[in-house]
């Protein structure tokens, strides 16, 4: 009987051992969210369809640089084939176990599903993006300066709340 225990003891111990080895490599680290991503596709809570993605004409890209960089922008493809580009937002984000922050709105959880794979949550949608790692780095450069640059300027808002929304 004391041998079937101790046998018990060291097979559970090896077990939890070789469950802690692969949950340490299924860990994605936070790191791997810098670089470009594009939305693979959105669905709202009650809705049945699904939207964006390459088949859909409409997508989003969303970059993560390495000191907090962030850069977001609504990309469609028209029927004449042509891309127009809309700047969303450029500023700052924070990601730390999972925990992720853009432009100081209450946190969400993302979930890595692999290096190149993520899914989240924000308010009552649900959406899975795809990390592009091979986009030129031209067409980064292009996007987030285009996002930067369509950040109006602070004396320029302030004007326009004076002469537009008294």
């Amino acid at each position: 009987m004391k041998q079937i225990k101790q046998i018990t003891l060291t097979l559970a111990a090896l077990l939890l051992c070789a469950l802690q080895a692969n949950a340490q490599t299924a860990r994605v680290a936070d790191r791997e969210l810098i670089g470009a991503w594009t939305l693979e596709w959105m669905q709202y809570d009650g809705e049945k369809k699904i939207m964006g993605g390459k088949t859909t004409g409409y997508t989003q890209f969303k970059y993560y640089g390495p000191d907090g960089e962030y850069a977001c922008a609504e990309i469609v493809l028209t029927r004449k084939g042509t891309v127009v580009v809309m700047p969303h937002e450029y500023g700052t984000y924070t990601f730390k176990n999972g925990v992720y922050s853009e432009m100081g709105r209450p946190a969400s959880t993302l979930t890595l599903t692999d290096k190149t794979h993520v899914r989240g949550r924000w308010k009552n949608r649900s959406d899975s993006w795809v990390k592009q790692p091979n986009m030129p780095e031209k067409v980064v450069r292009y996007i987030v300066d285009y996002c930067k640059l369509k950040k109006t300027p602070a004396d320029i808002q302030q004007s326009i709340k004076q002469n537009i929304f008294k």
